[in-house]
């Protein structure tokens, strides 16, 4: 199949191409509000979304066509600032934990023996792991003061530069370590399968190392696998960043759909809806998108086999 047809192909699924075109659009939000928010912090300036218009919970209306939360504060900026801390979560998250799982996978795969064996017993503890309460530890751990001095340094670097709390950073950190366990079983099954074809086993009578093979060889045929499972992995970080902020342990100083809808829950019943409303509207177009974008990329993919 030329790669022309295989676009074609791909855009010829009407859903796919309309989720695909939602993901792009809250990137290029997030893109925005990121290089906004480090503009004003350059500068010193208040961002937008953290200045209060005086009038608290006011009702959508043509001048804030979310409303405004307790603060006066608009919240349809709020939501499209909470793209950014989703999306930071997500990419973080899913990077962190393809980079383990697809490395884990192929060596594991490739080599096999004792090395196979530790890993399936590592991915085994981990599977078995609490995932939420894991995270919630970490978020509390690193948010907090029992880090030593020269660690939360460090971490306070990092989340300075990611434009973050460290709590945040902790939660990247978290939901990466305990995410890359399905992947790296997938890619172990795949890398096992691929090591007994015959271009592999030609490359080996030519005298090519092992970790060629294994980047050669291995690594650019399960690739496919890695685009696929990033997006399931980058909707799963994004629902965990909401449900660790909705706990009040993620950042509390940045904007988050977690935070939106925690604070918006306690007013719900005097019939102020339209911040839990936009905020959790927001996370559902983002995670349906990319869960379709996921199943389109995996029917695309077998449709090619």
């Amino acid at each position: 199949m030329s790669r022309s047809s295989g676009r074609k192909s791909f855009f010829s699924d009407k859903w796919g191409t309309a989720a695909l075109i939602a993901v792009i659009l809250y990137v290029a939000v997030a893109l925005c509000m990121e290089i906004y928010t480090a503009c004003c912090r350059y500068n010193d300036l208040t961002p937008a979304y953290n200045i209060s218009s005086g009038e608290c919970y006011e009702p959508p209306s043509l001048a804030h066509w979310c409303g405004t939360d307790y603060q006066g504060r608009d919240v349809l900026l709020r939501c499209a600032a909470g793209c950014a801390s989703a999306l930071k979560t997500g990419i973080s998250a899913g990077i962190i934990a393809v980079l383990i799982g697809v490395t884990l996978g192929m060596v594991s795969g490739y080599f096999g023996g004792r090395t196979d064996e530790l890993t399936v017993w590592l991915f085994s503890i981990f599977a078995a792991m609490p995932t939420l309460l894991f995270i919630l530890a970490f978020a509390l751990l690193t948010g907090s003061d029992f880090l030593a001095p020269s660690t939360a340094k460090i971490l306070t670097f990092i989340a300075n530069i990611l434009n973050t709390e460290p709590a945040m950073l902790g939660v990247y950190l978290a939901i990466g370590l305990t995410g890359w366990v399905t992947l790296c079983k997938v890619v172990r099954g795949e890398t096992m399968k691929l090591k007994n074809l015959p271009y592999v086993k030609a490359a080996k009578v030519a005298g090519a190392g092992n970790f060629t093979i294994i980047r050669r060889h291995i690594l650019p045929n399960v690739f496919h696998l890695v685009i696929i499972y990033f997006t399931t992995l980058f909707a799963s970080a994004v629902m965990l960043e909401v449900i660790v902020s909705y706990l009040g342990l993620g950042g509390q100083n940045i904007p988050s759909w977690g935070l939106m809808i925690s604070d918006g829950q306690s007013r719900l019943w005097a019939g102020v809806w339209w911040e839990i409303t936009a905020a959790s509207l927001a996370l559902f177009i983002l995670v349906l998108a990319l869960n379709t974008l996921s199943d389109s990329l995996l029917a695309f993919y077998n449709k090619r086999k």
